[in-house]
């Protein structure tokens, strides 16, 4: 047994140090679960996985979504989506102080709802908002800081693809943990855009306000986001009301997009081709990290490591919410080093378990009893905790994935003050961790009511 956790343990600091060096995250996992099971139980049994696994894996039905919600994202970025909710955004909000900023993160709250991706969302709004929010004054670091935490609404606000993989991987409805996301997501916001006030109150000419729009202007650009509004109702709306389950919700939602970016003369054939072969190469990457992930799983899982820790942390007696804090820290530090997919398929299989012991712990001497809830809301509890802090990685420094997209960008503007500016929405960030960690009613209380 302890000769398997050393090999365990082995196996892990291997594949920290093959990500170190930059190798692909999935080939890193498919490298070190194939040699662990071969060290562990012999080449009979890998080839055997090999066999069946990636079968097993891709013909999960529910994984179809994945596709489908990706090809509407790499659509709805070239149909113009973007710039029809940022200039709806700023007509309604501009005229106040910090009003554009505002703008761009409601935008990219729009834009997170037909996307489903960070970094696509961070990418797509900062092309679309960078260069207004340049032209109306704003200080380099409120703008660049403002659209890369932006960015990271795309991961939850459903259809998240991040969030349909940590369905799969715990098991949970994927319409349920969509249900459960809404209010985090819309708290983000709200978080987000008192931020920004109190940014510009503290440093008024860091974002000075523009013009009111007039009634015409204003008019058009309200008409004009009632498309993508639209869009939105008709995908999640008829998922959430059962007229049919998240793929062919997706399906429409393709479809609507696609005859959005038509009918504007947006989607011709070279866009088309360019963001199918983009759904294709995500799609294809997602596919090999899940193998990688669930040959790492069975290493893990043979090795006895989730196991061990679970039995470990019982006997230290520590408290469940001491253990659910560091496993959102170690997620934030990890988060800072690798992209969020793939953080969520390499920890989650190895954190989960020791969480589901924990919650059936003897503390009180009654299953539950750990976190106070049932395993089907701590799935749904942590899923959402789990991303949220996710997202705080992806503009963390010094490897925030988000702050070097619009770093990238904004090249007349030094890195430091990207992150010297995204630095408060981090905070705002911490704080909406916190309360869903007091308050685990704002990620359950939507699925409850709606669940009966």
């Amino acid at each position: 047994m302890a000769e398997a956790l050393s090999l365990g343990l082995t196996g892990l600091a291997a594949l920290v140090v093959l990500i170190a060096l930059r190798m692909p995250i999935a080939y890193a996992m498919i490298l070190v679960g194939g040699v662990g099971i071969v060290a562990l139980n012999g080449p009979a049994l890998m080839l055997n996985q090999l066999k069946t696994l990636a079968w097993g894996q891709f013909s999960i039905y529910d994984l179809s979504v994945v596709p489908m919600f990706v090809l509407m994202g790499a659509l709805a970025a070239r149909a113009g989506l973007s710039a029809a909710l940022f200039r709806a955004g700023n007509a309604w909000l501009g005229w106040m102080r910090g009003g554009t900023a505002m703008a761009a993160i409601a935008a990219c709250a729009g834009f997170g709802a037909v996307c489903g991706s960070s970094l696509a969302t961070a990418s797509t709004m900062g092309k679309v908002a960078l260069p207004e929010l340049k032209r109306s004054g704003y200080s380099g670091a409120l703008a660049t800081g403002t659209l890369a935490a932006g960015g990271v609404l795309g991961i939850l606000i459903p259809p998240s693809v991040v969030l349909i993989v940590y369905a799969i991987l715990v098991e949970a409805n994927i319409v349920t943990m969509f249900l459960a996301a809404m209010l985090p997501a819309a708290l983000a916001v709200v978080l987000f855009l008192l931020t920004i006030a109190a940014y510009v109150a503290i440093r008024p000419g860091a974002g000075p306000a523009a013009g009111a729009a007039d009634r015409a202007e204003f008019r058009a650009a309200t008409l004009g986001v009632l498309p993508v509004l639209g869009i939105f109702a008709l995908v999640l709306g008829g998922i959430y009301a059962g007229f049919y389950n998240p793929t062919p919700g997706a399906a429409v939602g393709v479809t609507l997009v696609w005859l959005y970016g038509a009918l504007r003369g947006r989607l011709r054939l070279g866009e088309m081709r360019a963001a199918l072969l983009e759904t294709a190469s995500i799609t294809g990457m997602i596919y090999l990290i899940l193998l990688g992930a669930e040959l790492m799983k069975i290493f893990l899982s043979r090795a006895g490591l989730p196991q061990a820790a679970a039995e470990w942390i019982l006997a230290t007696g520590m408290a469940p919410m001491a253990v659910l804090v560091l496993v959102l820290l170690a997620l934030i530090l990890l988060g800072c080093l690798m992209d969020s997919l793939s953080m969520i398929l390499l920890v989650v299989p190895f954190f989960w378990p020791v969480l589901v012991a924990i919650n059936g712990g003897p503390w009180q001497g009654a299953e539950g009893a750990g976190f106070g809830m049932s395993t089907e809301d701590l799935k749904i509890w942590f899923g959402i905790l789990a991303l949220v802090v996710v997202e705080l990685g992806l503009i963390t420094p010094p490897v925030g994935m988000n702050v070097f997209v619009i770093s990238a960008m904004a090249r007349d503007t030094p890195m430091i003050d990207t992150f010297k500016g995204v630095a408060p929405f981090f905070g705002a960030e911490l704080i909406r961790v916190g309360l869903l960690l007091a308050f685990p009613a704002l990620v359950l209380w939507l699925p409850r009511m709606v669940g009966g």
